[in-house]
């Protein structure tokens, strides 16, 4: 499976067409053993590559990421499944182990708890916590060895319309906040707008014109800047 993205009119750019190649091989040299995820190349010649495994051990997956360049930017990872409601992951690089991240998560009927850590915060790691019951969803996030704080909620009014907010507390962002609604005017077309702290006002339209046709249009003003920026993309599967 091959992807071509083109950027049509690249800004500060000669070229009108630069391209972006991606290819998926599910089945690499005919083997079953790993997967080719993605094999990527940018309009300046940069690769990317991305491949996954999940026939090495029953519910392990090991992945894999390079640039096919440099060997200290090669990442690989496991996430094992075998223990009922739990779910642990961990990544390093072959060439620094010690710069390991370790990820636990564990559900609790319609709550979730997780922790992640490395050496650097292994006394005192990053937690979170969610619920969810009926319409309504809630998360926190304590990270930066327990000093900053993200709280999230939502809450589903009616199939059509969907409520949301979030508040930061605690380090640069604290007291940094969002509020958005979701709507879904009619089958094939929906809306979303959010407001943020800094009187930021953002939203877009996405209206699926045809099976696999998506466009996506989306706008931002600053009312504090005075500025403004929008956008269009056209999705085809």
């Amino acid at each position: 499976m091959v992807t071509s993205t083109f950027d049509l009119f690249p800004l500060n750019s000669d070229i009108m067409t630069p391209a972006k190649l991606s290819w998926k091989l599910p089945t690499p040299l005919k083997t079953n053993l790993f997967c080719i995820d993605k094999l990527e190349m940018d309009k300046g010649g940069k690769l990317k590559l991305e491949a996954s495994s999940d026939k090495l051990y029953e519910k392990l997956k090991v992945e894999a990421k390079s640039d096919l360049k440099d060997p200290a930017k090669i990442f690989a990872g496991c996430t094992f499944s075998g223990v009922p409601e739990t779910l642990i992951k961990f990544e390093t690089t072959p060439l620094k182990p010690q710069a390991f991240t370790a990820e636990i998560t564990r559900a609790a009927g319609q709550a979730t708890f997780g922790a992640k850590f490395g050496l650097a915060n292994i006394t005192a790691p990053d937690l979170g916590a969610r619920f969810a019951q009926g319409p309504f969803f809630c998360s926190l996030l304590c990270r930066e060895k327990l000093s900053t704080f993200t709280a999230s909620a939502s809450y589903k009014v009616s199939p059509e319309v969907k409520c949301a907010a979030t508040v930061d507390y605690g380090g640069k962002k604290s007291g940094h906040f969002g509020l958005g609604v979701a709507y879904d005017v009619v089958k094939g077309t929906k809306l979303k707008l959010k407001v943020q702290q800094d009187q930021t006002i953002s939203f877009s339209v996405k209206q699926d014109v045809a099976k696999g046709f998506t466009v996506l249009a989306g706008g931002k003003f600053n009312a504090q800047k005075k500025d403004h920026s929008y956008g269009l993309s056209l999705s085809i599967e």
